[in-house]
């Protein structure tokens, strides 16, 4: 796997989209109105920002604000992905199959990732262990459905087709992390058979995006997908004060201790409780009307909700989903035990 800044060390994510058929209207760069074929896989792109807030004693707030790639799309989704870390999905998040009105959703059927797999051969060195399996997993569920892609995707080189901010706790007291995993793909034309193509998807890379480099300072972060969204980053706003945020500074004394922390590059400072008001009062101020999502996650305590996502929970038969859940599967909405056993 490829990774940006040597891991663990501090050296230092919707719209829905065919794009099988023709992927030249991706991110809405060409004409949105091309439609894949009836017998064609049809993905479905995830749009938007993810803002990552780790504020006092390593508490983690986040937020995920929808930015459509297209008008009726998939907002972004998270999944717990192992016990210490969960991710925000942006890109190739959903896909629909010929004649299957259930779509495939990568944020689905998660089973929480415990070890290795012992039939995928790992690059030691290449990335830490847990982060390796994660970007394991989630490439062996992207693999079946890249597959079936056989037109030529219209990408730039370094455009990912899936990625996930993965946001949580590395082991050995390490403290917080965010990462961005991007899965790009590769394309080979079958000249025997014209306009085929045969597609796979690459290892992840990885980047990143906290903790910064020793003594630099440390700031609310972002990832955006597509990467060229136009809106201001919140980093931005705050030290440009902007009048929303100078609004908020005025309008509570948490929320100025909140603003200044930040400002001055010591955003882990911050009171984790005010650091979470702060985001939900600054969210509808800059989400543009867009729905958002924002939650929180402790160490010892896990993760929790604090604006839920608006979509209902899907159910399948009935029983099937408590027959095929392992008794300690994690489940997104449902607040943790505050009481988790040992590792």
């Amino acid at each position: 796997m490829n990774h940006h800044k040597h891991p663990r060390f501090p050296s230092w994510l919707a719209g829905s989209f065919a794009f099988v058929a023709a992927l030249a209207c991706l991110y809405g760069r060409a004409a949105a109105q091309t439609q894949a074929p009836e017998d064609e896989i049809v993905a479905n792109l995830a749009g938007g920002r993810v803002i990552v807030h780790v504020a006092g004693d390593g508490n983690i707030i986040f937020a995920a604000i929808n930015e459509p790639v297209e008008a009726g799309g998939v907002p972004p989704r998270v999944v717990e992905v192992d016990a210490t870390h969960v991710a925000v999905l942006l890109g190739a998040s959903e896909w629909r199959l010929p004649a299957d009105p259930n779509p495939v959703r990568l944020d689905r059927n998660f089973e929480r990732i415990r070890a290795r797999d012992p039939k995928y051969q790992y690059n030691a060195g290449e990335a830490e262990p847990d982060l390796e399996t994660i970007g394991v997993a989630v490439l062996e569920k992207l693999r079946p459905l890249t597959a079936q892609l056989h037109h030529k995707i219209d990408l730039l080189p370094d455009e990912p087709l899936l990625e996930m901010v993965l946001i949580g706790y590395a082991p050995n007291h390490y403290g917080p992390e965010v990462w961005a995993v991007e899965y790009r793909v590769q394309q080979e034309q079958v000249a025997t058979r014209g306009e085929y193509w045969q597609t796979r998807v690459l290892r992840p890379r990885f980047t990143q995006l906290y903790p910064p480099e020793k003594h630099a300072p440390r700031m609310i972060v972002e990832a955006r997908y597509p990467a060229d969204l136009k809106a201001p980053t919140l980093m931005a706003l705050i030290q440009g004060n902007d009048p929303a945020i100078a609004q908020l500074r005025g309008s509570d004394a948490r929320f100025a201790k909140v603003i200044e922390a930040v400002d001055k590059g010591q955003a882990q400072k911050a009171a984790p409780t005010d650091a979470a008001d702060f985001l939900r009062a600054v969210l509808p101020l800059i989400a543009d009307k867009q729905p958002f999502i924002l939650a929180k996650m402790e160490e010892q305590h896990g993760f929790d909700w604090i604006v839920p996502p608006d979509e209902p929970v899907e159910r399948g038969k009935k029983g099937e989903e408590d027959k095929n859940r392992p008794p300690d599967a994690p489940s997104l909405r449902r607040k943790p035990n505050p009481n988790p056993p040992n590792r």
